[in-house]
């Protein structure tokens, strides 16, 4: 027990070492490794008074000044969290997935606060949305970057956001563009990722999976049953059934007229409770003019297995569906696998709240909001990392296809 303390403290100050370079005096890189053992320490509530007391001090104006006014590299930081997660997560399969979580918050002054849809409450309320990239490999998963949504009312408002030191330069950004920017600062920094993931709020925009295909990256993306899925031109076949469609057809059309014999039982991945299986299918579906050379694109539909009780008293299975692009090579698992993916960041809202505080913060300026975000990202990537690799490597400190498709067919 002694050594896995003294193991998790050292490892511990292994990270900060790696950051410390972005910290340029003493005070505030002392206050901000205090700060994350407080996210890490097993409090109740962790706020500028709670992390204060576990520091020592006898009031929060430390804390405060940290996030507030003290000088440091808060995108530096970000960086160097990525790298160490690379380093110790990293496979060449990696998918970065994105979304976003709500923060509930009162009143009208904390940057990009607005009364707005938040998933996480499931409803509307007065809130700040963040949207975040994560890393997940077979090693495990953690965050690793973030954005603020500011919404057009705050944008087109320059006094209010000064009030709440919005620079100057930050313009209006969909989601969509702000989960594009992410994913591009982790390529372009090397991460090895051949995989996006998303749910429909990024899935539908045709902009952002055109971006994927732009960047070379594969992604399996979420989109509405009523999404309108492109056919080939010459009207080749979906199934012998419906030979000669041409045009488009909604998701839902397509999959109603899917043969039983495309539908295949897999595992999503494992789950709290077990293996995750799910019927799928997987239609091809052709390639535009503007594809990468080799690529293919197809439509992924999951579909939920009932009990005999549930069939028997007509209940229908829930449908999801995912429009998904990837190069030459890609089978139906892959897609399977990236799709099952995407619930990993769900799991690091949930660790990163309960456990890190992700959403306890107490500041209001659009700065502050970054630099405990990246904070708590810097402690829930450690944790994360704690606990995928060995304990030995901890006491050590060692780190460790097809031709496109010219129809669209489904998979038998």
């Amino acid at each position: 027990m002694e050594e896995g303390l003294e193991a998790w403290a050292g490892g511990l100050d292994g990270l900060f070492g790696l950051v410390a370079g972005r910290f340029f005096r003493t005070e505030p890189r002392r206050r901000a490794r205090a700060y994350v053992r407080g996210l890490l320490a097993p409090l109740a509530g962790k706020n500028g008074w709670t992390l204060a007391e576990v520091a020592g001090d006898t009031t929060p104006d430390g804390m405060q000044r940290l996030l507030n006014s003290a000088t440091w590299d808060t995108d530096g930081v970000r960086d160097d969290l990525r790298d160490y997660v690379v380093e110790h997560l990293g496979e060449a399969g990696g998918v970065l997935i994105v979304d976003e979580t709500g923060f509930l918050k009162k009143g009208a002054k904390s940057a990009g606060v607005q009364r707005q849809y938040s998933g996480t409450a499931g409803r509307v309320e007065n809130c700040q949305l963040g949207v975040f990239c994560a890393y997940s490999t077979s090693t495990g998963r953690t965050l690793i970057d973030r954005e603020l949504y500011l919404p057009k009312s705050w944008t087109g408002d320059r006094e209010r956001c000064r009030s709440a030191a919005v620079p100057d330069e930050v313009e209006f950004a969909t989601k969509a563009v702000l989960a594009t920017d992410m994913i591009g600062r982790a390529l372009d920094a090397g991460a090895p990722a051949a995989w996006v993931a998303a749910d429909e709020a990024y899935g539908q925009d045709h902009e952002f999976r055109s971006w994927c295909e732009r960047r070379r990256i594969g992604y399996v993306v979420a989109v509405p049953r009523s999404q309108s899925i492109p056919l080939s031109p010459s009207g080749a076949d979906l199934a012998v059934d419906i030979a000669g469609l041409v045009g488009s057809r909604r998701a839902d059309d397509l999959v109603a007229r899917a043969p039983q014999q495309a539908w295949k039982r897999r595992s999503a991945g494992p789950g709290a409770k077990g293996e995750r299986l799910y019927d799928w299918a997987v239609a091809g579906l052709y390639p535009p003019p503007d594809a990468p050379a080799g690529w293919g694109r197809w439509l992924l539909v999951r579909r939920q297995i009932l009990t005999a009780t549930q069939l028997e008293s007509g209940m229908e299975p829930e449908l999801a569906y995912y429009l998904c692009a990837g190069p030459p090579g890609t089978g139906d698992d892959d897609l399977i696998r990236v799709a099952g993916a995407r619930w990993a960041i769900e799991e690091c809202f949930q660790t990163a709240k309960n456990d890190i505080g992700l959403d306890q913060y107490q500041v209001r300026r659009y700065d502050a909001w970054y630099r405990h975000i990246t904070l708590a990202m810097l402690a829930h990537a450690y944790l994360s990392v704690t606990a995928a690799i060995a304990p030995k490597d901890l006491l050590t400190g060692s780190s460790r296809s097809p031709s496109p498709r010219s129809d669209v067919s489904w998979h038998l």
